[in-house]
């Protein structure tokens, strides 16, 4: 069995869609890279053969003189798709240089070695200094007591007016439910099981993270009924119409998604778009909604379009003194 392994290792490293491998080459690796001594080409052949019906993906083209050219066609990922992880990575604030490193070499790992060049050639490292605690431990650990159905205690920090994080102790009764990428951070939705109100907490914020005890039914989390803001649970959610400046349309339609329904407005239909969605109520609406200034509108409902001429009248009035 040990040989097969050393030929997937010499196709999955040495080969690709471009670089093929003789039978005779193989056979050369083999024998001078590892401790089998000699070995027949029929049985790289048949191992090759294995390997196809372990679901590796083992293509052969001809050559010059009708040369059979053994290479790796699938490896799980294609290049691209590692390529694209990879990216993720370099640009990920939350990892420190030497833990992307140490991705990178797992991702190297699942590429040839032509591959790897490329690989390399991409990676851009940000030099902004990561946070002080290990984000994939505390996500590792968040993910285990998830599913293990229990309790959760930690410490959360906040900044304090000196930009020093101070922690302090949550012990209440909180049921973990779902870890939430959102706005370029983690979150951890809780449910607190006294009142059944959702939390959220950052997961780059927690410290000593232990298990609580069991909770013999698991709460769910509602589901959205519309667009929210931000990673709180809105009130209420309203059917909410927006009169907006048509530059922003591609905008509207990434944020709201299947939620937005967008026409033109016939009274200006060169400069301003009509947008109806249904919207979570929230602080976050708000501010949502504030920081696109006079390219947005809201038209209804009557209560929301009060509220924010309201505040913007008291923003308008900050500048005023």
């Amino acid at each position: 069995m040990s040989r097969i392994l050393y030929v997937l290792d010499y196709l999955s490293h040495n080969t690709d869609a471009e670089k093929g491998a003789t039978l005779k080459e193989i056979q050369a690796y083999l024998l001078n890279q590892t401790n089998l001594g000699a070995v027949s080409v029929l049985s790289i052949k048949r191992d090759i053969e294995r390997l196809d019906t372990m679901g590796y993906t083992v293509g052969v083209r001809k050559g010059a003189h009708n040369t059979a050219y053994y290479y790796m066609k699938e490896r799980g990922f294609t290049f691209n798709e590692i390529r694209f992880l990879v990216d993720s990575v370099s640009i990920n604030k939350f990892l420190n240089n030497e833990q992307k490193q140490r991705l990178f070499k797992k991702f190297e790992g699942l590429c040839s070695e032509a591959e790897v060049r490329k690989l390399v050639g991409r990676i851009t490292l940000s030099e902004v200094a990561p946070p002080s605690l290990d984000l994939l431990d505390n996500l590792e650990c968040v993910h285990q007591i998830i599913a293990e159905k229990r309790k959760i205690n930690f410490k959360y920090g906040k900044y304090n007016t000196n930009r020093v994080i101070e922690y302090y102790t949550k012990k209440r009764n909180l049921i973990p439910c779902q870890v939430v990428y959102t706005a370029e951070r983690f979150y951890l939705k809780v449910i607190v099981e006294d009142t059944g109100n959702v939390r959220n907490y950052r997961i780059d914020r927690m410290k000593d993270i232990t298990a609580g005890e069991r909770v013999d039914i698991m709460p769910k989390l509602s589901k959205a009924e519309g667009f929210s803001a931000d990673i709180f649970v809105p009130e209420v959610y309203e059917d909410v119409q927006l009169r907006v400046k048509r530059v922003l349309l591609d905008d509207m339609i990434e944020q709201l998604g299947n939620y937005a329904h967008v026409r033109e407005d016939e009274t200006d239909p060169e400069n301003y778009i009509l947008v109806r969605a249904k919207m979570g109520i929230s602080h976050g609406l708000y501010r949502w909604i504030m920081k696109y200034g006079a390219a947005m509108e809201v038209l209804a409902p009557e209560t929301l379009r009060q509220e924010m001429a309201k505040r913007l009248h008291e923003a308008y009035q900050q500048y005023e003194k």
